[in-house]
């Protein structure tokens, strides 16, 4: 398997690099998003990237935000970053990240961090069938959401969530239960960022915003009378 590692410090990229490697990941290092980006629309899409936020240019977060929205690019994203306040997880999470390490870092917790994500999303297993739910229909092969016949786009985590959702129709989960089923290797997960996307997703899904009820004191339902 192949790890993107994007950082501009040539150091922190020749660290991680040779641990990868000597772990038996192949590596590919870029000194920029721009440069990471181009990689990726050239075909080059890695199977894991390690990614920094404050970078030259397009910063890290952008970066994640173009791939999930623009290039609809669903590769497992681990920022790695000096940057960990709560405001960080939170537009990290939002911009579809799958993990979140601080620097400094130990290279066994990045290698263990990269393997449970890897296991986590290659073990995410394929259901050929369709879900729908009044004007609401999820594919759960090509991983698309349809409101009244038109594609909503939804970052990896927001269609994951309402997945979740849609496959336990009228199952109360709470955020705890969000963070424990999809965040499991994630140990910084707030529970208001279960919240940010919730209201992402509403955001998205228009005349079916709500079906997605939140029972005050328990959690969030799909729910939908027809």
């Amino acid at each position: 398997m192949e790890i993107m590692i994007v950082d501009d410090e040539a150091d922190i990229r020749e660290i991680l690099a040779f641990n990868l490697s000597a772990a038996g990941y192949s590596t590919l290092e870029c000194g920029t998003a721009e440069a990471a980006l181009a990689q990726i629309r050239k075909g080059h899409v890695p199977d894991l990237i390690l990614l920094d936020i404050m970078l030259p240019g397009m910063s890290g977060f952008k970066l994640a935000d173009t791939l999930r929205k623009v290039d609809s690019c669903h590769v497992p994203i681990i920022f790695l970053t000096a940057r960990n306040s709560e405001n960080d997880l939170l537009t990290g999470f939002s911009a579809g990240g799958d993990d979140y390490i601080s620097k400094p870092f130990s290279i066994n917790e990045v290698l263990a961090r990269v393997k449970a994500v890897l296991k986590r999303c290659s073990a995410e297993a394929v259901n050929p069938s369709t879900i729908v739910i009044g004007s609401l229909s999820i594919d759960t092969a090509l991983k698309s959401v349809c409101v009244e016949g038109t594609e909503v786009p939804l970052s990896k985590k927001e269609y994951e969530i309402l997945q979740l959702l849609c496959t336990n129709r009228g199952k109360t989960f709470s955020r705890s239960d969000f963070i424990s089923e999809l965040w499991k290797d994630a140990p910084y997960v707030l529970e208001r960022t279960v919240d940010v996307h919730i209201a992402r997703i509403r955001a998205k899904l228009g005349p079916c915003r709500d079906m997605i009820v939140n029972r005050s004191g328990f959690g969030y339902s799909i729910e939908c009378n027809e």
